[in-house]
């Protein structure tokens, strides 16, 4: 269980409570964000809220594969969102991101041993460690993201 709970903790890291790597996380940088900033245009860069929803797609998908069902999941569909149009909706959105984040952790945690060296679906994606360790290197990747146009528009206030 060493292996899965260190992946979950890295996991919660990155996305609800840690600052051990980024000295940040998610959670911290979206959670009293207007709407307004996250969904601010900033020349041909994503959005705030596309960033966190793709992150939060991938999430879901993973999520679903760790529930015992199929990968759903296409990356060709991975930024098409409707737009946030209020702080209700951001706000609504934000929760179920934490929930579906906190419950990917807690499978994570409760995955066999044994499973982290199988095939992740398919052979071609790898092992489930594989794509549990791209999960949380593809959310700092976005994280880094979010901190700099996050700057970048709250300086052009």
């Amino acid at each position: 269980m060493k292996n899965q709970l260190q992946l979950a903790n890295r996991f919660r890291e990155v996305i609800l409570n840690g600052t051990w790597i980024a000295n940040t996380n998610f959670k911290d940088h979206l959670e009293n964000l207007d709407y307004k900033i996250a969904t601010a245009k900033f020349q041909n860069l994503n959005t705030i809220a596309i960033l966190a929803q793709h992150i939060h797609y991938y999430i879901k998908g993973i999520k679903n594969v760790l529930l015992g069902g199929d990968l759903e999941i296409r990356d060709k569909f991975s930024f098409d969102f409707p737009p946030v149009e209020s702080q209700e909706q951001w706000e609504g959105f934000l929760d179920d991101f934490w929930k579906d984040s906190d419950d990917f952790a807690k499978l994570i945690e409760n995955l066999p041993e044994e499973k982290l060296d199988a095939d992740f679906v398919d052979e071609k994606y790898g092992t489930y460690i594989r794509n549990l360790d791209g999960m949380i290197e593809h959310s700092y990747y976005h994280l880094g993201q979010i901190v700099l146009i996050k700057k970048i528009i709250e300086t052009k206030k």
